[in-house]
């Protein structure tokens, strides 16, 4: 079975913290160490790398999920009226974005992979990869770059900046109207938003290429193969055929 290549848009799911050392990788003498309440810093030297090779509780489930989907020969996707819209109004988003920064960016087709990762970036740039995330109402909208943080977006990204060789990444958060099918029962002032300053409808978060972090990719991405192709495993030998 070939590895599996993930994607940057599910990277996030992988890359979370670890409670506590994969049990699989601990020796009497480390599993000591590990009960420490205070540990020396050459001990918590000794124990970050394995830390670092554990998965989290909630990377295992997102990996049961893949290991599934492997064996049964389906892909569980996900829809809601959110995404929808984001689908719906890309191209009204990326105008958007052009109008305020007086820019000619246009969506990317292109798919770039390398041994751990594949993605698919909306906008490349000289010198960055822009992502567009078309907001559901001014009520969701974030105004600032604090409130546009999200470590899942980050990571997407730290796979585009490596995948296209750039030295940063920006989500750009755009408001435009929602499409009326899409409003239903919710307050249509929220939804129709074309009259707001254009130059208040783009929040930006820019995050700069970290070469330490894609080391990190790797590690997490080659553990995630190994928990995967295990429970690949276990599956296949509690069905057999």
């Amino acid at each position: 079975m070939k590895p599996f290549k993930f994607r940057a848009s599910s990277l996030g799911r992988i890359m979370t913290d670890a409670q506590s050392i994969d049990p699989a990788l601990l020796t009497d003498d480390i599993a000591a160490i590990a009960r420490k309440t205070k540990k020396t810093d050459e001990e918590k030297a000794m124990l970050a790398p394995l830390k670092e090779q554990s998965l989290s509780a909630g990377a295992k489930t997102y990996l049961d999920q893949l290991a599934k989907e492997f064996v049964y020969g389906y892909e569980q996707t996900f829809s809601s009226k959110f995404t929808e819209k984001g689908q719906m109004v890309e191209q009204d988003s990326i105008d958007l974005y052009n109008s305020v920064f007086f820019s000619s960016a246009e969506k990317n087709a292109e798919r770039r992979d390398n041994e751990w990762i594949t993605g698919e970036c909306d906008i490349v740039q000289p010198n960055r990869i822009t992502d567009i995330k078309s907001a559901w109402s001014l009520a969701t909208f974030p105004a600032t770059a604090a409130q546009a943080h999200d470590n899942d977006y980050e990571w997407q990204g730290r796979a585009y900046m490596w995948l296209w060789d750039k030295p940063e990444f920006e989500v750009a958060w755009c408001l435009v109207d929602t499409p009326p099918d899409l409003i239903g029962y919710e307050d249509e002032s929220l939804h129709y938003v074309s009259h707001i300053n254009p130059a208040l409808r783009v929040t930006r978060v820019l995050y700069q290429r970290d070469l330490a972090a894609e080391e990190r990719i790797k590690i997490k991405v080659q553990a995630a193969n190994a928990y995967i192709e295990k429970t690949i495993r276990e599956i296949v030998e509690q069905h057999p055929v």
